[in-house]
């Protein structure tokens, strides 16, 4: 696609994904069209998540408050139609789910799209990033990627609370047109070019947010869980000077600001998680209390093997790798990091 088709007023976006991230999306996008713009299509999975959608304007499982204006968006459960219809496939579904979800579509049906992913996880059948799996598995160049992260919560953007946005692409004129269409009243958007270090930092945040989680859960007030955080920036630091040096700034609102609200908020699901785990929940009985996924449970596995390769120093990471997938007590793996903690 060229950039004159994505100016023009014969664009079709697609949403993918009917999660909490994915419905504030339409939200975001259907609330900016104007007269000219065709409505947003939208997957969501099950015929009858979106037969309830059509007839009643709200998704029944998640952000419940929010009205779907069914002149501007079109929902559909039929994958291969929303996509054959969309110039823009915008992805938010679990990464733990993506692969199953494109599972024998043609690869050749991506050709020609933007692709933007909302997704912050790593694709637990790969061990790819999102844009990598993009990449290797439907021939999709990068220079027709974009990456959105944070800091910004799927239930504030409900509310309508001011959130700021990084999009990030090789390309800063589809950067600069697709911030276009998601700014608005309550939304702010910030550029990039560090595709690969913004999605690794997305996924890594979650990982430091169960360990946050974790201490929450243990007892350890904020003092402690600052120092943690504080020493949690220096891993991801390490890792993607490593893995991907580049220019960065990890304060930026897109490696700090995103870990920072994740680690913290009441509506982190992986700071939740890990909360749950401290508590002394299995892994089993946390996942089942839970309505959604904490994409830090199947990061942390990814991240534990590919870091196999760098040897990058990352202690934090490790004491959640070990009480997640090993059996390790919490309390002993977290007083085991005290030490290592400046």
């Amino acid at each position: 696609m060229h950039l004159c088709m994505m100016q023009s007023g014969s664009k079709h976006i697609a949403v993918i994904g009917g999660g909490s991230w994915g419905t504030a999306l339409v939200k975001i996008l259907s609330d900016n069209l104007t007269t000219n713009d065709s409505p947003v299509n939208w997957w969501v999975r099950g015929d009858e998540s979106a037969s309830y959608i059509k007839q009643y304007h709200h998704n029944p499982k998640y952000l419940t408050s929010i009205r779907i204006n069914s002149d501007r968006v079109n929902v559909s459960s039929n994958l291969m139609k929303i996509i054959s219809a969309s110039d823009i496939l915008l992805f938010a579904i679990p990464s733990a789910f993506l692969a199953d979800s494109l599972k024998g579509t043609d690869s050749n049906m991506l050709k020609n799209k933007i692709v933007v992913s909302a997704i912050k996880g790593i694709v637990p059948q790969t061990s790819n990033l999102v844009a990598q799996y993009f990449h290797n598995s439907f021939g999709v160049p990068y220079h027709d990627m974009l990456v959105i992260s944070g800091p910004c919560h799927a239930e504030e953007v409900a509310l309508e609370k001011l959130s700021f946005l990084t999009i990030a692409g090789q390309n800063n004129e589809y950067v600069q047109h697709f911030a276009s269409l998601l700014a608005c009243r309550f939304i702010k958007t910030v550029s990039s070019d560090d595709i690969f270090g913004t999605e690794y930092a997305a996924v890594l945040k979650n990982i430091y947010a169960l360990a946050n989680g974790i201490c929450h859960g243990l007892g350890y007030g904020d003092n402690f869980q600052a120092v943690l955080i504080a020493n949690s920036i220096k891993e991801i630091e390490r890792f993607l000077d490593k893995i991907f040096p580049a220019h960065r700034e990890v304060t930026d609102s897109a490696y700090l600001g995103d870990l920072l609200v994740t680690a913290y908020s009441q509506f982190s699901r992986n700071r939740t998680f890990g909360n749950m785990i401290g508590k002394g929940y299995s892994v089993q009985a946390a996942q089942l209390e839970m309505n959604m996924i904490a994409e830090g449970y199947y990061a942390v596995k990814s991240m534990h093997e590919l870091n196999k390769q760098y040897g990058v120093a990352m202690p934090i990471m490790q004491a959640v790798y070990k009480i997640l997938y090993q059996g390790a007590s919490a309390s002993d793996e977290i007083r085991t990091l005290i030490p290592v903690l400046s």
